[in-house]
């Protein structure tokens, strides 16, 4: 093999670089990880997230996407495996979203290549502490195989059939560092990895789908690989696998075989599941790309995205709050901008921008009394109410409502719109959240003395609850990834 230098190229012998590998595992043994009690702490909005699916009893897959932010496939049928799959017995751990920070900036590594820094990282490097976290999940006693999820450029073949495909590429690939792994639960690497092939082989939507396996062979001196993940599970005795969908296709079709791929490795457990889909290009799309919402403040302040306008203005939140903030999906988070609004981000795609104003929150009531369509019920703050023709909101003594948007011509301010009967030709389209100008928001504030110099003696904000105007209408599923060129020739 060769190694680059600056300018020059070094040829060294593959017996040596053998060895280096062998002290380089050694030393891995050496290094501690941290308790399992620091596998809870995700608090911030772009730390990973760790979800446990089923009982506790029987085997365990441990699955991680997102290790590089560019790959869209990947972290997307990773938080479908946690928001629509149930685990019937067995256990699978997921991960979906390893590099949070690089999904965000759709960069493969936007503080470096994360898949990198197993064998070593720097006590400064910014992704110390995802490294840390992480390596202690993995190698839990429970955990019986790691299926490290990626996607790769073009298709990778044994043998060279022209440039995009041939064997430098990863593409369509099940990864093993080694063919065997003495001592562990499930050694016959190589092996298994054929077994999933052939499986999902069985499935393809093309014949060029095929896939094939493809053996590192990392202890003969691959040094890049000696870096991964994989070989981190590897050498402290953990099957672990790569698993590579070809960046070549659109989102739904990577998706698609990377489920297969996690089935696959399911059955071979005798893990039993249910999926609320169906496996198709279209089943999935539908799964990603509806019912994505976020809530804040335990549910107070709850916001649907499906087809949010690209900017919201005038949102109350209290910004500690983005430390508790609860998402329909592992891929939602929301971040800071420079100027002081927000952004939420679904996958890599921007879904909408906040303007927020600083409240604090009340939680003396838990909804008021509306009148929809001539039909008086009681509302929880975070709800949706479906109208057809008009609602009311009913008064509720110390408060006030503030329903956003509404107007009625002729009628004088009022402190509280409460007792209006109000309709959609009342309501001016530009404040509505969605692009279809159907869906509005009612604020409600609990009342203090208008004088006090301290906010929370003065009004602080008990809640809001969505109104849509009849049903939502059919639009574009909005999916975790933009879109946008990709890295060549990367794993």
């Amino acid at each position: 093999m060769s190694i680059a230098f600056f300018r020059f190229r070094f040829y060294v012998p593959k017996a040596f670089c053998r060895v280096a590998l062998a002290c380089w595992a050694a030393l891995l043994c050496l290094f501690p990880v941290v308790s399992r009690a620091d596998m809870l702490e995700f608090r911030n909005p772009l730390e990973f997230t760790f979800h446990k699916k089923g009982n506790g009893e029987g085997p365990t897959l441990m699955v991680v996407g997102g290790i590089q932010g560019d790959e869209p496939g990947a972290f997307s049928a990773a938080s479908l495996l946690v928001t629509h799959y149930n685990i019937l017995s067995g256990n699978v751990w997921v991960v979906p979203n390893l590099n949070l920070f690089s999904i965000v900036h759709r960069s493969r590594g936007a503080r470096g290549d994360l898949n990198r820094k197993f064998a070593f990282i720097a006590p400064n490097d910014p992704d110390r502490g995802i490294i840390q976290r992480i390596k202690p999940i993995l190698l839990h006693d429970a955990v019986d195989i790691i299926l490290n999820m990626h996607d790769g450029s073009g298709f990778y073949r044994p043998v060279w059939h022209n440039s995009m495909y041939n064997p430098r590429r990863w593409g369509q690939s099940i990864i093993v560092d080694q063919s065997r792994l003495p001592g562990s639960r499930f050694p016959h690497l190589e092996q298994i990895a054929t077994e999933v092939a052939e499986n999902v082989n069985r499935q393809l939507l093309h014949p060029e789908h095929k896939y094939h396996v493809k053996n590192t062979r990392t202890a003969e001196g691959d040094l890049e690989m000696a870096k991964t993940l994989t070989y981190f599970a590897v050498m402290h005795g953990k099957p672990a696998f790569g698993q590579e969908v070809s960046k070549n296709f659109n989102l739904a079709t990577r998706v698609y075989y990377h489920l297969l791929i996690l089935e696959s490795f399911m059955q071979k457990l005798d893990i039993r599941f249910e999926r609320r889909f169906p496996l198709t290009p279209a089943g999935i799309n539908a799964a990603l790309g509806t019912d994505v919402n976020m809530a804040f403040e335990g549910g107070r302040l709850f916001l649907t995205l499906d087809n949010v306008r690209g900017a919201l203005r005038y949102i109350p939140l209290n910004r500690e709050s983005l430390l508790h903030f609860r998402a329909s999906s592992p891929l939602l988070t929301v971040v800071d901008e420079k100027r002081g609004g927000l952004r939420i981000y679904y996958g890599n795609r921007v879904v909408t921008r906040l303007s927020t104003f600083p409240v604090i929150f009340d939680d003396s009531i838990e909804g008021v009394t509306f009148s929809v369509d001539g039909e008086s019920r009681q509302v929880s703050f975070g709800s949706v109410v479906s109208v057809k023709s008009d609602f009311m909101v009913h008064p509720t003594p110390g408060y006030r409502v503030n329903v956003i948007g509404a107007t009625v011509k002729g009628a004088a301010p009022k402190a509280t719109e409460c007792g209006i009967r109000w309709r959609k030709k009342d309501f001016m389209p530009s404040f509505s959240l969605d692009k279809n100008a159907t869906l509005f928001r009612v604020e409600v504030y609990r009342l203090g003395d208008s004088h006090a110099k301290k906010q929370q003696d003065r009004e602080v904000f008990a809640g809001m609850i969505l109104v849509r105007f009849g049903t939502a209408p059919d639009s574009a599923a909005l999916l975790p990834d933009r879109g946008g060129s990709e890295n060549r020739l990367g794993r």
